[in-house]
């Protein structure tokens, strides 16, 4: 099987996922196909339940597909044993959950070297990469507080900190904004604004639409399957697309 371009950090082919079974079985996501270059923003939209954290699971290896090939960073993750497939979403996919998943008994500072610590680098190393991004983030001086003494907004700033500690070739954002209020949502979008200017690949499934308002592409979704692409044109074009959006 042919491997991608390497001009694309992420590239996925009839990616499906089905729950259940007979007449219970619900496709979550439907024959769905994208590629993402290199400092590319991307940004998923669509109503509840209809797929998008679903796709995001897939695209960073935390579910396995029913069917379809998936590549991030030049692997292919569909069929790659577990341990190898933790190995690589250690190194080369950054998560940002809605919930945040921060461990509540660890500092920020903790939070954010743990994932540089499991990938191999040195405590010293850990350390001084998380307070270079707690920094970024405008949260060196909440370096030692517990996430229970932080704020919404100051929560996902450290899991963004963390998503970004081992330099991970593609950021996924599950509704970052999602659990936050209006003046914390526009300071983690600021942040992700800047991350995009900064070359950082990023694709968020979003209702804020602030946030998918400054990404490359915004992708509409229904039914599990790709409805519609907006670029930065304005222009809309119905799925497939050229850039093989969805693939029937």
């Amino acid at each position: 099987m042919p491997t991608p371009s390497s001009n694309y950090v992420l590239r996925a082919r009839g990616l499906c996922i089905d729950y259940g079974r007979g007449e219970a079985r619900i496709s979550a996501v439907d024959n769905v196909s994208l590629e993402v270059a290199s400092g590319e923003s991307v940004a998923i939209v669509g109503p509840s339940g209809c797929g998008k954290s679903s796709l995001l699971y897939l695209l960073g290896g935390l579910e396995r597909p029913t069917a379809g090939t998936l590549w991030v960073a030049g692997e292919q993750l569909d069929h790659m044993p577990e341990a190898a497939l933790a190995r690589l979403r250690r190194h080369a996919i950054g998560f940002v959950f809605q919930a945040f998943h921060l461990v509540d008994e660890l500092t920020a500072l903790e939070n954010v070297e743990l994932p540089a610590l499991l990938g191999g680098a040195s405590p010293r190393a850990a350390s001084h990469r998380a307070h270079e991004l707690l920094e970024q983030v405008g949260l060196s001086d909440r370096a030692r507080h517990l996430p229970s003494e932080l704020s919404g907004g100051q929560r996902q700033r450290v899991a963004i900190a963390r998503a970004l500690v081992n330099e991970p070739a593609v950021v996924l954002a599950d509704e970052p904004t999602g659990n936050l209020d209006s003046a914390a949502a526009a300071d983690v979008m600021r942040l992700f604004h800047q991350l995009h200017i900064n070359g950082q690949t990023l694709v968020i499934v979003t209702h804020d639409q602030q946030i998918a308002a400054t990404a490359d592409r915004l992708v509409s979704m229904g039914d599990g399957a790709f409805v519609n692409e907006t670029r930065p044109t304005g222009e809309t074009a119905p799925a497939p697309s050229t850039t093989t959006m969805r693939e029937g």
